[in-house]
């Protein structure tokens, strides 16, 4: 294998992680007004980011070294997707940094208003990447205006195509369905039974967004690999909701998480051997070859891979073992915890 394809491989991978982990705690974010009411609001809410306290910043590395891998590794198409992507990639960044401090900030004080305040920055700095990041990843897989020097010709309201859209509603709801499900399998008790319940009206939308979405993707530009791994996809994610149905959080949450990654590996099968495909001119596309940084680079880049990639991977897994337990209301800590 080339080194320019192991490494679109490698941020594949990267980005696969990043959704299928942080989709979830975007997912608990989202839910926090919906499973987190009634008489014990405030228990409900704790028990409910207490779930992904421990893992949420762990999860955003993924996303991290997927920026610093495509900016290693392709650099023409890092310049390319920053440039023409900035508003919705800033917005990104603007709601991710709300949502860290709201989990930091909301339980300094014992006031609701405080932490309603905070709550409602969580919930949007969820729900906006979880919608954004599917308009990207749609844009990328369709294609924009590339001109002859590489560079973005178009617009802000150029993104907003009817394919990117329902690519962001797509990822919205596979990440509230995912969401739902971590809870279901983190908690007992009336956060639990919220969290199935939320689950009913949030999967439908889920199945019917992912057919329609990764259908679109795969008559517009599928082959064979691409329409096998849609297959896995979708039927990982009726067996996941099965699960679901059935009480049997474990194999659940690992259906939806199967889902969603066979969903970005079919994104990515169906874009390769481009990064970025020009809708002017295919001929002014960035491909693996063209938008690659040079091979003593990849190579540096692919031992440094080899012995940090495992390190990490242990230390993420000890945290997810460590913090494996249900949690419950009488769990949840005093107001001044996260």
């Amino acid at each position: 294998m080339e080194l320019t394809t192991l490494w679109f491989v490698i941020i594949a991978v990267l980005w696969i992680g990043y959704f299928v982990l942080e989709g979830f705690d975007f997912g608990v974010g989202m839910l926090l007004p919906v499973v987190g009411r009634g008489p014990d609001a405030e228990a409900r809410r704790r028990v409910m980011i207490n779930t992904i306290g421990p893992v949420w910043d762990g999860n955003e590395v993924w996303l991290i070294v997927a920026g610093g891998a495509t900016f290693a590794a392709f650099p023409e198409w890092y310049a390319t997707l920053f440039s023409g992507f900035y508003l919705p990639l800033l917005l990104i960044l603007l709601a991710l940094i709300g949502r860290g401090v709201a989990f930091e900030y909301r339980g300094t004080r014992d006031d609701p208003r405080w932490r309603a305040r905070w709550d409602a920055v969580i919930v949007a700095g969820s729900l906006l990447p979880a919608v954004l990041w599917g308009v990207a990843f749609g844009n990328i897989v369709r294609g924009v205006r590339i001109d002859a020097q590489h560079e973005y010709a178009g617009t802000f309201f150029d993104l907003l195509n009817p394919y990117a859209l329902v690519g962001g509603l797509t990822t919205l709801a596979l990440f509230v369905t995912h969401g739902a499900v971590f809870l279901g399998l983190k908690t007992a008790g009336d956060v639990r039974t919220a969290a199935r319940a939320a689950l009913r009206w949030a999967a439908p939308a889920a199945v019917v967004l992912a057919v329609v979405f990764l259908g679109w993707t795969l008559l517009r530009q599928g082959d064979a690999v691409s329409w096998a791994t849609g297959a896995v996809a979708a039927v990982a994610l009726l067996g996941g909701l099965a699960a679901a149905r059935a009480g049997r959080d474990g194999w659940a949450f690992t259906g939806l998480a199967v889902a969603i990654g066979f969903a970005v590996i079919t994104l990515f099968v169906a874009l390769f051997p481009d990064v970025m495909p020009s809708t002017i001119d295919p001929a002014y596309s960035l491909t693996t070859t063209n938008a690659a940084s040079t091979p003593y680079t990849l190579r540096i880049m692919s031992w440094v891979a080899v012995v940090f990639t495992p390190i990490v991977l242990i230390y993420q897994g000890w945290t997810y073992w460590v913090f494996r337990r249900r949690l419950t209301a009488g769990q949840a800590g005093s107001s001044a915890t996260i």
